[in-house]
C-alpha cells in the first residue's frame, strides 16, 4: 500500500478528494465524520468521481486509534483536521445551525448521540449556561443572556428553535458594527450578528469539540509515522490556542508553522469564511516526510 492519510473532518469532501487524488490508487484516505448525512452525500459524490481509495468512518475523529486498529493500520503518513462548520450544515435548516432557522435548536453533528441544545438549555442552571457562552463563545454578555433564557423557561415556556435563541441573544447584546480596513488593507464595513458568539459557544459545548480536539492531538504522535505531519485548520481562537500550545509543548512534534498560515486575499474573496481560518502544521520527529501539500 502507498501513503495513508486521515481526514478527520470529511464534510463536503474537498480535502478528502484532493488527498485521494494525490496518493493515487495505491494510497488510502481514511475519512471521518460524525454526521452520517455528510458521509452518505459525500461518499456518493466521490464514488461518482471515480475515487475508490477512501474508507469512510462514521465516528468522532477522537476515536482514530480504534479505527486504525480495526483496519489493521499501525500508523499513517498524515492527519488533517478542518474544524470549521461546513456549508452543508449551515444550510440544513432543520438542525438549528442557521440563526434564522425555525427548526429545533439541535446543533449536534451526530444526532444519534448526546442531547440537542434546546434540551440542555431546559435543565442547565443559569450559571452553567452563562459559563458555557463565556468560556466557549467568549460572549461578554453571557450573564444577561443566561438570565433571559431561564426567565423564558420559567415564566413562558422553554425555547425550542434556533430563531428563538437568536432573538433572545440579540435583545441582550448590542450589535457590533465594524468599520475598518481588513488584513489586506481593504475597506471592510460589516455588521456582526450579535448571536454569533453564543451560537458558536453553545455548539462547541453540545458537541464537546474542544475535548475531541485535545484528545486527537494528544494521541496523534502515536499514530503518525516519523516524518509524517499533523495539520489543523481552525476558525475559533480557543481552538487555535489549543493547537498552538500542544504543537509547541509536544516533544515528538516539530512545528513547521511558527505563525499560522492564513488565506490570501484572492481566496477570501472567493470564500469569505476563509478570513478567520488558521492553519498550523507539525511534523512527527523522524525522517522520510511525505508530501502533504503544505
Amino acid at each position: 500500500m502507498g501513503d495513508v492519510f486521515v481526514d478527520g473532518t470529511l464534510g463536503a469532501g474537498g480535502h478528502t478528494e484532493r488527498i485521494a487524488r494525490a496518493v493515487g490508487p495505491n494510497g488510502l484516505v481514511i475519512a471521518f465524520d460524525r454526521d452520517v448525512t455528510a458521509i452518505d452525500r459525500t461518499e456518493r459524490r466521490l464514488k461518482q468521481a471515480g475515487l475508490r481509495n477512501i474508507r469512510y468512518v462514521h465516528a468522532n475523529y477522537r476515536f482514530l486509534g480504534e479505527a486504525l486498529d480495526r483496519l489493521g493500520i499501525a500508523a499513517v503518513d498524515g492527519i488533517l483536521l478542518d474544524i470549521g462548520l461546513s456549508s452543508d450544515q449551515l444550510a440544513d435548516r432543520e438542525r438549528g445551525f442557521s440563526f434564522e432557522s425555525e427548526g429545533l435548536l439541535d446543533l449536534r453533528f451526530d444526532t444519534s448521540e448526546g442531547q440537542p441544545a434546546y434540551e440542555l438549555l431546559e435543565h442547565w442552571s443559569e450559571e452553567h449556561i452563562a459559563d458555557v457562552l463565556f468560556q466557549y463563545g467568549e460572549e461578554k454578555f453571557s450573564r444577561r443572556i443566561a438570565r433571559a433564557i431561564v426567565e423564558k423557561r420559567t415564566t413562558e415556556k422553554p425555547l425550542r428553535t434556533a430563531r428563538e435563541f437568536a432573538e433572545i441573544v440579540r435583545r441582550r447584546v448590542p450589535r457590533e458594527k465594524r468599520d475598518k480596513r481588513d488584513k489586506f488593507g481593504n475597506h471592510n464595513s460589516r455588521n456582526i450578528d450579535p448571536a454569533t458568539r453564543s451560537f458558536q459557544g453553545l455548539r462547541i459545548a453540545v458537541n464537546e469539540e474542544l475535548d475531541s480536539l485535545d484528545s486527537l492531538l494528544k494521541s496523534s504522535p502515536d499514530h503518525v509515522k516519523p516524518g509524517g505531519r499533523v495539520a489543523v485548520i481552525s476558525f475559533h481562537s480557543l481552538e487555535d490556542r489549543v493547537v498552538k500550545n500542544y504543537f509547541r509543548d509536544e516533544d515528538r512534534l516539530n512545528v513547521l508553522t511558527k505563525k499560522p498560515i492564513i488565506a490570501d486575499e484572492e481566496e477570501c474573496n472567493r470564500n469569505p469564511r476563509a478570513r478567520s481560518a488558521k492553519l498550523r502544521v507539525a511534523e512527527r520527529v523522524g525522517r522520510g516526510a511525505p508530501d502533504f501539500g503544505i
